[in-house]
């Protein structure tokens, strides 16, 4: 069944690449809704914008999703992921920015706050994309793959020459709460001198060693170290989950990323839903809906941190 959250969940912080503050409310909805974004802090024209993948436009860094009315908000792959990684297929968003908190740069808080929040189930069938056809695309050594399975797997490779990222892969299927007991705590990370690069040309303003990991060579800047030795091939798996979330409905199949990012899995989606033969829409059942991400999730399976 859909399900939605008991009340609403606050997050207040500084946008990654705006450095301003910003509020956002996740709040309820009625089964079928989906997830929306409303901009509370604009009083004209359209403020509200769907989280979808025919509402991405092209942005650096990130995911954005605007209107036609030309508002948008950027930055909603980790709050994404977290609403599909706790299995939240209803909410509005309301935030007073153009950018979505970065908070510790992972999708641990969203998921902490949403879990705190309460998930209602909703009357109301979850219906789900499965996988028919193998749907694939490429751009140089970056690849991007939906293959078909009975339930949502995920497998990113990802290979740096600096020593302290170097190639790293994993696998895992993403149903009973995988997402967030082995991914959701993972963080954005970086080179120092993507960093740099970055200020320069106005962005990061509100990125520090506190809310992304940041590789200088061998060395990793943060203090505290990684969470997980592999965190970086993690947090590619945090954010493929949020930008596979903006399908309109859970996934049913196993999605392949090497070296892919935002943009190349923006589109994938698009190549998929070009081709009508290579997807279904399926009501799920209950064998079928115990496969989906978030079904058992409960606040004990957060990671704690060190």
């Amino acid at each position: 069944m859909q399900h939605t959250l008991k009340s609403n969940a606050i997050f207040d912080g500084t946008g990654l690449h705006s450095g301003k503050p910003v509020r956002m409310v996740v709040m309820p909805a009625s089964a079928d809704y989906g997830i929306w974004f409303r901009r509370s802090d604009i009083t004209t024209g359209d403020v509200m914008i769907a989280a979808r993948w025919d509402a991405v436009v092209p942005s650096r860094l990130c995911t954005l999703v605007a209107n036609t009315s030309g508002h948008s908000v950027s930055t909603i792959e980790h709050i994404m992921a977290a609403l599909a990684g706790c299995g939240i297929h209803n909410a509005l968003v309301n935030i007073d920015g153009p950018e979505v908190p970065i908070l510790d740069g992972s999708a641990r808080p969203f998921v902490a706050g949403l879990l705190a929040s309460g998930v209602r189930t909703q009357c109301a069938p979850v219906r789900a994309i499965r996988i028919l056809e193998t749907i694939e695309v490429r751009e140089g050594d970056a690849v991007a793959r939906l293959e078909p399975s009975d339930m949502l797997e995920i497998d990113f490779s990802i290979d740096f020459a600096d020593a302290a990222i170097g190639r790293q892969e994993k696998t895992l299927n993403m149903s009973n709460g995988a997402f967030v007991r082995e991914l959701c705590d993972s963080r954005t990370f970086c080179l120092q001198a993507d960093v740099d690069a970055m200020r320069a040309n106005g962005l990061a303003l509100g990125g520090n060693l506190e809310n992304a990991v940041v590789f200088a060579g061998d060395q990793v800047l943060s203090p505290g170290g990684l969470r997980h030795a592999d965190e970086p091939v993690r947090h590619k798996m945090l954010d493929a989950l949020g930008d596979l979330a903006l399908a309109g409905g859970p996934i049913l199949g196993r999605y392949v990323g090497q070296r892919a990012g935002h943009a190349m899995t923006n589109r994938l989606l698009r190549a998929l839903f070009a081709r009508p033969g290579a997807w279904e829409i399926v009501e799920c059942g209950v064998p079928t809906g115990r496969k989906l991400p978030g079904v058992g999730v409960v606040r004990s399976d957060i990671p704690v941190l060190a």
